[in-house]
């Protein structure tokens, strides 16, 4: 199949190598964001798919907007059978959607219509999933609401962050996308209505989620963690500092929610049951295990 491919971050980089790895398709162009400053010399940036198009010699296209004639124009002339859509963070219009012959293709990632929206893989863990996916649907004028091709579930691990399971995720969505191309063209795929009646929505994740709330339970608790981790990251005050919270494990311990328990190891009460903190981060310091938080800055409160 002759292929458009749009995407943006990394989570989109996997499928496009499959896609550009495969014999039975040609990556005719990649669609990406614009390039956008970052950090604090807000430098210029490449998205992460843009760097990987260059890399493998396909041409990138940044319009600012897809709604425009000249957008679709761009679009029209690269001649696409099929549109694979993943994280690109643009709606696509209707006369995009309707252009190639095949339709658009997006990866979702998670098993819709569940955690339809912007933050699906996060709000997973944040919710304590036991399992989750990927979803290959056909694009329509709403939010994630098209018809679904294919699925591919997976279990999300006890203490498995949410940056863990987007890479994993990430790699799944490449090895479904080249399924349901494959079904697409042979004509063997059956689009599924979603049930709008089991649909549930996402929105962006920001920092307004850190703080931690020690009243709730170790395993809310521990969900956030996971779940905001590597971005926006848990935060809690102890000893007297902001402490970024990076990793930990519940423990079968009670106390006053918010209650040191223990130094060593790390252990706070919660509403039930207890967190034992494993890996953290006081403001303006590096990364450090617990132990060495508790040698550096719980001794010199004493």
């Amino acid at each position: 199949m002759r292929i458009v491919y749009m995407g943006t971050p990394d989570f989109a980089v996997p499928a496009l190598r499959a896609l550009a790895a495969s014999p039975k398709h040609e990556v005719a162009a990649v669609f990406t964001q614009p390039d956008k400053p970052q950090g604090r010399k807000q430098i210029m940036t490449p998205p992460d798919v843009k760097v990987c198009a260059l890399e493998l010699g396909i041409p990138v296209c940044q319009p600012s907007s897809m709604k425009t004639d000249e957008a679709l124009e761009l679009l029209d002339s690269f001649a696409p059978e099929v549109i694979v859509v993943a994280a690109y963070g643009q709606i696509l219009p209707k006369p995009v959607l309707e252009l190639p012959k095949y339709g658009c293709v997006n990866i979702h990632g998670s098993l819709l219509p569940k955690y339809r929206g912007a933050a699906p893989i996060q709000q997973a863990v944040l919710d304590g999933e036991a399992v989750t996916g990927v979803t290959a649907m056909l694009m329509d004028v709403g939010l994630d609401t098209g018809d679904i091709l294919m699925k591919k579930e997976t279990p999300i691990g006890e203490n498995e962050t949410a940056g863990e399971l987007f890479d994993r995720l990430s790699r799944l969505g490449a090895e479904l996308i080249l399924e349901t191309l494959d079904g697409l063209e042979a004509g063997t795929l059956v689009p599924e209505k979603q049930d709008e009646a089991l649909a549930t929505h996402t929105a962006k994740i920001d920092k307004s989620l850190c703080p931690v709330d020690f009243n709730k339970s170790a395993e809310e608790v521990h969900n956030k963690i996971r779940g905001l981790y590597p971005w926006p990251v848990a935060t809690c005050e102890l000893a007297g500092k902001r402490v970024r919270l990076h990793r930990a494990a519940i423990v079968d311990k009670s106390g006053r929610p918010g209650e040191l328990l223990s130094e060593k190891p790390l252990i706070i009460a919660c509403g039930s049951k207890a967190i034992e903190l494993l890996e953290l981060q006081p403001e303006g310091k590096k990364k450090m295990t617990a132990e060495a938080f508790a040698a550096g800055y719980l001794r010199r409160e004493k």
